[in-house]
């Protein structure tokens, strides 16, 4: 695949493409995750993909990378208004890239259409929130110049 730029388009339920259908659009996506996390998550990907790929929501936002009819990355994003006191956002809350296909600026082609998006939507900042031990992707996003923000994640077991 080398540096060949995928094609992106914002996915529908059903998604309007040529050679992918909504259902293939899922699987690979489901596809994708496994092969990252190890685990087969269907019914997290449906709910998600019902929420963000129905394009019921004009700031929902289901990114796929597409090379041939193969989904070779996705972001999902949307846009949070006064969460915490904060002025209307983008947020990045999912982003993967296949392995193979990495290094090849998909992933960061897939975070500037998104922020396309946020821009036409009024947005000027964009959050996403990760594992302080996910060092790859905290390293993407730095390089995409994303740094620590103003708001301070806080959590408490509650066992």
């Amino acid at each position: 695949m080398g540096r060949e730029r995928a094609r992106y388009w914002k996915a529908r339920w059903p998604v309007v493409h040529p050679r992918l259908d909504a259902d293939s659009v899922l699987q690979q996506v489901i596809a994708l995750d496994a092969t990252v996390t190890g685990l087969e998550k269907q019914s997290y990907w449906r709910a998600v993909y019902r929420r963000y790929g129905a394009g019921l929501h004009e700031h929902r936002h289901f990114l796929v990378a597409v090379s041939g009819k193969r989904i070779v990355g996705f972001l999902i994003g949307e846009v949070r208004d006064w969460e915490f006191g904060s002025p209307p956002c983008g947020w990045v809350f999912a982003i993967d890239v296949m392995p193979e296909a990495r290094q090849s600026g998909i992933g960061a082609q897939l975070l500037q259409a998104v922020c396309t998006l946020f821009r036409r939507e009024g947005v000027r900042t964009v959050r996403t929130m990760l594992s302080s031990d996910n060092t790859l992707i905290l390293s993407f996003f730095r390089s995409q110049g994303m740094m620590a923000g103003s708001l301070i994640p806080l959590e408490m077991d509650l066992d």
